[in-house]
């Protein structure tokens, strides 16, 4: 690095739509600063890639906003820059609040950021980016924007209509970050089994899988936010007959009342749900499941609840996250009574986090005896941590390894499963 350029570091808050965006805006940048990577470091400007998604999000983003704001009254940064989903959302209201920071960007505003940071936007990097996720495993935005209407959710006010990237884009995308030393490519989209739609007048997620499968270096494909109306079945084969793509479904449901759902606007009710589930189960017999589910919506009832602590214990997703209902400015449910108590709520989040974790204790168990191929993320203390297909980083169980012989971070080994349990297994290289 020139030491006579100026640092700047980049803040990445929320989801890995985010982290794509970042790292695209990063790679913009090289060469015209010095690339700081670390929420704790001042650098000469700071950008702030913000969330909005739900109400500790957007507190969380205001946070960050005002201590950059601080520091840079304090005279340990020049710029403060401010970008993401919140910034996209409550621009007006967020610059007549916050003095001193040097400009509010939305969602879509890449171009200007580097026009105001003095950097040309380069065409010839399109599909290239700054990662700063471990160098074998990377994110892949496959879409941008959402058009389904779920009544609680304002990412489509934010992130406007579903738009596809075109298949040689992604294809290309990818086989620049096999050459970076990616083995891992995580797709992840507002709604995965969307794509396509727009640009080729069906669902071809499918396909879009497969070419990636044929890229050389890529070894696991993880598939990331599929929603489940209309769910692309050909998938599940590919997955099934296919050993790059992982076993492995992150499938937000959200509820499995028939009310909510519909309340909800999922477009599709709890027979649909569970059947979906069950196809899924019998096309991929051991397929990972991951869910994300609301309490508290909007007159959820004890009965209703009930309904969808039986439906956890019922189905046994291997994984599971739970959201307490916020209301969201502009959203449909907005103009429902948020009538749950939020002391309520909190008790409905940890009974289900309770159960879940018996759950995930009960499968994990399973895994005991048992070897599976293994990659090794990083070494922390004295374990190796690694992970199976089955795991998607940073949110998932991991495998500790104790291993006397040095294991290499971004290589494959296989795992021999000696002890599990809640959320973590524990092994040793078997080869």
């Amino acid at each position: 690095m020139n030491p006579k350029q100026k640092t700047i570091n980049v803040i990445t808050l929320g989801c890995s739509k985010n982290l794509v965006d970042s790292e695209v805006l990063m790679r913009q940048l090289e060469g015209r600063y010095q690339i700081i990577n670390d929420s704790n470091d001042d650098s000469h400007i700071v950008v702030i890639n913000t969330c909005g998604f739900i109400g500790d999000a957007k507190e969380e983003s205001v946070d960050t906003i005002l201590s950059a704001v601080e520091a840079k009254k304090e005279g340990r940064i020049e710029k403060v820059l401010v970008t993401g989903c919140l910034s996209e959302r409550y621009k007006k209201e967020l610059s007549a609040e916050i003095d001193n920071v040097d400009g509010f960007y939305g969602v879509n505003d890449l171009p200007l950021i580097l026009q105001d940071l003095a950097a040309d936007y380069k065409k010839e990097l399109i599909g290239e980016r700054h990662l700063t996720t471990p160098s074998h495993f990377a994110y892949l935005k496959i879409s941008e924007g959402c058009d389904r209407s779920c009544s609680f959710c304002a990412i489509p006010l934010i992130r406007g209509k579903h738009i596809s990237v075109p298949e040689d884009q992604l294809v290309n995308e990818a086989r620049f970050l096999a050459s970076k030393g990616v083995k891992e490519l995580l797709l992840i989209a507002q709604d995965l089994t969307y794509y396509g739609i727009d640009i080729y007048g069906k669902r071809t997620i499918a396909r879009l899988v497969e070419k990636l499968t044929a890229i050389d270096g890529i070894e696991w494909i993880r598939l990331h936010y599929a929603y489940p109306a209309g769910f692309p079945e050909e998938l599940l084969q590919l997955m099934n007959d296919n050993p790059k793509v992982c076993k492995y479904l992150d499938i937000p449901l959200q509820h499995i009342n028939d009310r909510i759902l519909q309340s909800m606007k999922r477009g599709l009710g709890s027979k649909g749900t569970r059947n979906l589930v069950r196809t899924m189960k019998e096309k991929i017999p051991d397929v990972a499941l991951r869910t994300t589910l609301i309490v508290g919506y909007p007159g959820e009832t004890d009965k209703e609840f009930e309904e969808l602590l039986h439906f956890i214990r019922e189905v046994k997703f291997d994984r599971l996250g739970v959201f307490k209902y916020s209301a969201e400015e502009d959203t449909s449910a907005f103009n429902l009574n948020d009538d749950v108590p939020e002391d309520v709520k909190e008790e409905r989040f940890n009974r289900i986090m309770s159960e879940q974790q018996e759950i995930s204790l009960a499968l994990n168990k399973q895994r005991e005896g048992k070897t599976f191929k293994t990659i090794i993320d990083r070494k922390e203390g004295d374990y190796y941590i690694g992970r199976t297909q089955f795991d998607s980083p940073e949110v998932d169980n991991e495998v500790l390894i104790d291993s006397e012989e040095p294991l290499k971070t971004g290589t494959f080994y296989n795992v021999l499963i000696e002890k599990a349990d809640f959320f973590d297994l524990y092994g040793k290289v078997t080869g």
